[in-house]
């Protein structure tokens, strides 16, 4: 499949690349198979070589198909930061299953209904995770056990294809609950022989990974280095959260890649970090300020905006900062086999200078999301507009515009979608859970940025009784189900919301939180 040169409501083209016929585990393996003796992954002491890697894989993928694990069989994934999580996804993956990337630090609750959810037959784990996961209704195996591995010769598996499930990645509901997003290989391998192209990718590079194994973003981290030869160094988690630790990793492994949200590259700016030859940096997970974009060209060879939904497979568009731009960091260019769709409310393509949903097809879409047919359907939209008659694209909700010289510029979202930390979050699925306490009658949610840089969470609520919370008591009814990213920080109660003529509330007139609404 190959995109063609123009996009609908937009300019420029994709380049064209053809499918590959492998699996994501089996590039690995080529990869493997041409630097056995390099270093693959590096996590603190922690250090295996392509062959080391390969070989826990293979133990692993042993272990999983005598559990009946085959193609599109969920397998959950919740292994702390280090080596042994990336060998628990190659593992999964060639026992012919697809990877359900769980956090560690998410609620009890929240695994277990994701576990649910997917059906997962098989949770990879580890000793010191094991106790939390009595309850759950998967199969555990523990990646540091010595569980024997079995005759992989003697249990037969069906092999996976390219259009079988890779993973399947929860991300933030409306409706209060997490839905899944399907990833088929073809889709992960798509994007990973883009970026090899543009920005450029090989064997000499060294990429720091800093995104939580939840995050769509950390898929590329794990996987673009290892089947291109390269080097993945994983952060522990107390260095991604403190700047100076994390400049020492930079520094000390002499990194070349790192992709990370704003907050991150903020994080690191704040404790004067001044960068380092060789360095290419990458922003993503929400928009990139213009100003922080001039900060880091000043403290790497390049600076690249990435931008991409879950559902089209982590990065749709490209674009390299070049210290021109005036108003704003354009989203760039469509990654291989992909068209970008400015549309109206009409369905039609809006002309340069005008404001359109960005609707995104090609070979990066998910199959859709799991045990979701409607939502599938109401997202993942066919189409009349300059492709296939039986092709289908992906409803953004993102609004963008199409300059007057050609790029396309991000403008927000037409729905309650927010990024914190890069972190997509529906505040409706905040709201759902705080109307569920007692004592709460009504809540809204609203992404606030008082000071430039400093995004937060702020909760509205009136209450239904008499009995008037704590503060901390509603971040603890919430942390019960919602990870700490998902937490507001300001909690406001008021005896009513302002309301808009049409009989809405109007959030826009909601105050900003006062000092005392952060605390009790």
């Amino acid at each position: 499949m190959s995109s063609t040169s123009r996009l609908a409501g937009g300019s420029g083209s994709a380049p064209s690349l053809a499918f590959s016929s492998l699996c994501i585990h089996q590039l690995f393996e080529q990869s493997a198979q041409r630097n056995p003796n390099d270093v693959a992954v590096v996590c603190g002491a922690e250090t295996l070589t392509y062959t080391e890697l390969d070989r826990d894989a293979n133990r692993l993928a042993q272990i999983l198909r005598s559990f009946g694990v085959g193609p599109d069989t969920l397998v959950g994934l919740c292994v702390e930061r280090s080596a042994k999580m990336v060998v628990g996804l190659l593992g999964i993956l060639k026992a012919g299953g697809a990877y359900v990337p769980l956090d560690p630090l998410y609620p009890r609750d929240r695994i277990q209904y994701i576990l649910q959810d997917a059906q997962a037959r098989v949770l990879v784990t580890q000793k010191s995770l094991r106790e939390s996961f009595a309850a759950v209704p998967s199969d555990l195996v523990l990646i540091d056990s010595d569980q024997p591995a079995g005759d992989l010769a003697s249990i037969s598996s069906t092999p996976p294809t390219p259009s079988n499930l890779a993973y399947v990645i929860y991300t933030s509901g409306s409706t209060g609950r997490p839905k899944g997003v399907q990833i088929e290989h073809r889709n992960l391998s798509n994007l990973l022989f883009s970026i090899q192209r543009e920005p450029g990718f090989g064997p000499q590079d060294v990429l720091i990974a800093v995104t939580t194994i939840s995050f769509d973003t950390a898929q590329a981290d794990m996987l673009l280095p290892l089947i291109w030869g390269a080097r993945l160094v994983i952060a522990n988690r107390e260095t991604t959260l403190d700047g100076r630790l994390l400049a020492g990793l930079l520094r000390d492994s002499a990194a070349t890649f790192m992709q990370a949200t704003p907050a991150t590259w903020r994080l690191l700016i704040e404790t004067d970090w001044n960068g380092q030859r060789g360095m290419r940096i990458f922003s993503t997970g929400e928009a990139l300020p213009l100003e922080l974009a001039r900060e880091l060209m000043k403290r790497g060879d390049e600076v690249w905006n990435l931008y991409g939904p879950t559902e089209t497979t982590i990065w749709s568009t490209v674009y390299r900062v070049r210290g021109d731009e005036e108003k704003s960091v354009p989203i760039g260019r469509p990654v291989a086999n992909t068209k970008l769709y400015l549309l109206g409310e009409n369905g039609r393509p809006v002309s340069a200078g005008t404001e359109g949903e960005l609707y995104i097809a090609g070979a990066g879409l998910a199959r859709g999301y799991l045990n979701r047919p409607d939502l599938t359907a109401e997202k993942f939209v066919s189409t009349e507009v300059d492709v296939q008659p039986d092709a289908r694209m992906y409803r953004t909700g993102d609004l963008a515009r199409l300059r007057q010289d050609g790029k396309i510029e991000y403008l927000g979202r037409l729905d309650h979608q927010v990024k914190i930390r890069g972190f997509r979050i529906e505040l409706g699925e905040i709201e759902a859970v705080l109307e569920q306490d007692p004592d709460v009658k009504r809540a809204i949610v609203l992404a606030r940025e008082d000071r430039p840089g400093n995004k937060y969470l702020a909760a509205y609520i009136t209450l239904a009784s008499a009995n008037e919370p704590t503060r901390t008591a509603l971040r603890e009814y919430l942390a019960r189900t919602l990870p700490d990213y998902m937490i507001p920080a300001a909690f406001v109660e008021l005896q009513s919301f302002p309301m808009t003529p049409n009989d809405k509330v109007d959030r826009n007139a909601l105050p900003a939180p006062t000092s005392s609404d952060f605390t009790d």
